[in-house]
């Protein structure tokens, strides 16, 4: 960041910042910033990423308002002085493909205005004499497009439009996590940097990117002609978001023959037909839900039933009213959650007959109650962000309880050494699962060295454990890195260690994964503390920071964590408590 300056006065301190504070709904994302800048001085700004330094040069220019304190630029506010004061991002995080036409544009410099309102003759003048001088007259009405943007919605028609719309006008679709807390959104968003962020809600008022949508039209029997679209096969289709070991999550970059390629091996390993109900209650925003939500239903031209939430009653109420005939439960916790409503039988769903299973490790035990009270088998897959599926149990290919099944078509498995990853293991033996195929993502955008570091030799290191068996058959065994497996999704204990040690009362914290029946893991805190305080203040400031599933359940303080000889902390003594 580079802030340029030409004083006009002599004044000592030509920025003065006095107990600033800036606020994202009732989250503080500054608090209390106290500086100042004298003439002719040079000073940088140095801090995480999401640590607020975008956040503080919003305030400086005024782009956001500032709930408590103070900054002054030249003596007045950052709104009457912006004129005084410029604000130019690291290159990297410029959208150079901001979706405006090149007279938008040009408009907006010549006239030194931030609006799109209409011009005089003299400007409409100069405006197409500029632009036939540097070569772009050809261009001048045509959208600059392929940006980012962001979609904050829950399951529903408005994400679906919201998502199509953005393909056709030849733009990027971002999927956020509607879950997501004010702070961990403003994070993301930072590290986004989408040109518009759709929502339903009144969030980040001060974002103008924010667009709200009140009304959509509905076309029932409607299509969309394919020649609208404005999308190259290479290009990316969908933006999605994985968890990350530093709490940023990395964003993950799909194309659409990418996408297709994954709805190809969904089909391979669980056939639909064209006439399919669909009941999905994965988030469309996570990479089941997406596929069995959005892309799935749509090639397959299905009809998508979508709860308004997850009550297991309701659920089986839908299954039986809506004749539903694929039901998209994903996790283990899922199904369980349904096997205990009263009374749920075979009678109440004569219509289902493909109940696809993944996210999670299912228990052989949950396979056996739900074949028992459906008599529809589970056909339970393993996959991740990065490339889905990668394995599925089938009608045709076989079955095999308690494993994931057979890798799916043009997708190599291999099992390798935890140490090195470079060595294939045979038949039953136990190591590091990588995988590659036509439906790999693209890349982390943004980070090179994840993803170099996910990405070797052609293959994705998925950093699971596992094994396979002399037929074939993906058996997941544990989780490399100490990752915990909640209802399906990644947890990475350092995200939620760090977000911890953000506290000044805790001295030290570590995060283990307590077995669950229904979560299939959650987690847990140990901690241990300066000055006394209530737990219940800590449980509340990971309420707001934090998605719901990475709250640890239990936060157990102790006065010292047991070390290994290493000096490491013992995760292995840790997890032996919770037996």
């Amino acid at each position: 960041m580079i802030m340029s300056m030409k004083a006009k006065n002599n004044n000592k301190n030509l920025i003065v910042s006095d107990g600033c504070c800036v606020q994202y709904g009732n989250t503080l994302a500054l608090d209390n910033v106290t500086f100042s800048v004298s003439k002719g001085k040079r000073v940088a700004v140095v801090g995480p990423n999401g640590g607020g330094k975008s956040t503080l040069f919003n305030a400086m220019t005024g782009l956001i308002p500032i709930a408590h304190g103070s900054i002054k630029i030249y003596g007045e506010d950052p709104e009457k002085a912006k004129k005084k004061i410029g604000y130019i991002p690291q290159k990297n995080l410029i959208n150079w493909n901001f979706p405006l036409t090149v007279r938008q544009v040009v408009e907006m410099g010549l006239t030194n205005r931030n609006t799109l309102n209409p011009f005089s003759k003299k400007n409409i003048s100069i405006i197409e004499e500029s632009i036939k001088q540097v070569g772009l007259k050809d261009q001048i009405d045509k959208n600059i497009n392929n940006a980012r943007i962001g979609i904050f919605l829950p399951n529903s028609i408005l994400f679906l439009i919201s998502y199509f719309a953005i393909l056709i006008s030849g733009n990027r679709p971002a999927l956020l996590n509607y879950l997501l807390p004010d702070l961990a959104l403003g994070k993301m968003i930072d590290n986004l940097e989408p040109s518009l962020l759709i929502s339903d809600k009144e969030l980040l008022k001060s974002q103008s990117i924010i667009v709200k949508i009140e009304h959509y039209l509905e076309l029932e029997g409607s299509s969309i002609d394919e020649t609208g679209f404005r999308c190259k096969s290479t290009e990316v289709g969908a933006i999605l978001f994985s968890g990350g070991t530093t709490g940023i999550p990395k964003q993950i970059n799909h194309s659409h023959k990418c996408i297709i390629s994954m709805v190809d091996r969904m089909e391979w390993g669980w056939p639909t037909t064209s006439n399919e109900k669909w009941l999905v209650v994965a988030p469309f925003t996570h990479i089941y839900g997406f596929l069995t939500g959005v892309t799935n239903p749509l090639l397959k031209s299905g009809t998508v039933f979508i709860p308004d939430a997850f009550d297991p009653k309701l659920i089986v109420e839908k299954l039986s009213s809506e004749e539903i005939t694929v039901f998209g439960g994903g996790p283990p916790a899922i199904y369980q959650a349904l096997l205990s409503v009263e009374k749920f039988e075979k009678s109440q769903i004569p219509h289902l007959r493909v109940c696809p299973g993944g996210g999670a490790p299912f228990p052989v035990a949950v396979h056996k109650m739900w074949k028992e009270k459906t008599g529809i088998p589970i056909y339970e897959g393993y996959g991740m962000t990065e490339i889905a599926p990668i394995s599925v149990n089938t009608v045709e290919n076989g079955t095999k309880m308690g494993s994931a099944g057979k890798a799916v078509p043009d997708t190599v498995i291999d099992i390798v050494d935890i140490e090195t990853g470079s060595r294939v293991l045979n038949d039953g033996e136990i190591g590091e699962i990588r995988v590659k195929g036509p439906h790999m993502m693209m890349e982390y955008e943004g980070n090179i060295k994840e993803t170099k570091t996910t990405i070797r030799d052609g293959f994705i290191y998925t950093g699971d454990i596992g094994v396979l068996d002399n037929k074939g058959f993906l058996s997941i065994t544990d989780r490399k890195k100490d990752v915990i497996f909640v209802k399906g999704f990644n947890v990475f204990p350092r995200e939620i260690e760090e977000q911890l040690m953000s506290q000044s009362n805790i001295s030290s914290v570590c995060v283990v994964g307590k077995q669950d029946d229904r979560s299939g893991e959650t987690p847990v805190a140990f901690i241990t503390l300066k000055t006394n305080i209530d737990i219940s203040v800590i449980k509340k400031y990971c309420e707001d920071t934090m998605l719901p599933y990475k709250v640890p359940s239990e936060f157990i303080v102790l006065e010292n964590l047991p070390l290994t000889p290493a000096k490491k902390v013992d995760r292995v003594a840790l997890k032996d408590r919770l037996i």
